[in-house]
């Protein structure tokens, strides 16, 4: 796989493309993945254009920290008792969309991160 031309996160974040939301707030938006590898999929993406994970930096570390407690949110906001998080950095470890997500996938997830 490589890393697909445009950043379709950005067309979701900004409402051009819709999506079926689970959180939002000014620097977060949750919603379902359309291709979901469990019961419950869930990308985490924050609204700030950063392409991978490699870009943490101690100016927008409290912003991946956040990605972290939002999962949790989701979590509970789906009743789940166990799940898991995954994110791929780079297109060599596996990253697809040019813009950092984290996948939060319920306990019956297929092993495809």
């Amino acid at each position: 796989m490589t890393f697909l031309d445009t950043d379709i996160f950005a067309k979701i974040i900004s409402g051009e493309i819709p999506c079926d939301k689970v959180f939002e707030n000014d620097r977060i938006l949750a919603f379902h993945d359309i291709q979901p590898k469990a019961k419950h999929h869930v990308l985490i993406v924050p609204k700030a254009n950063l392409i991978t994970a490699q870009e943490v930096t101690k100016e927008n570390q409290e912003l991946f920290g956040e990605l972290f407690l939002v999962a949790k949110q989701v979590a509970e906001k789906l009743n789940l008792s166990g799940y898991k998080l995954a994110m791929n950095v780079g297109e060599d470890g596996g990253q697809v969309v040019p813009h950092v997500h984290l996948h939060l996938l319920s306990s019956d997830y297929k092993s495809i991160l």
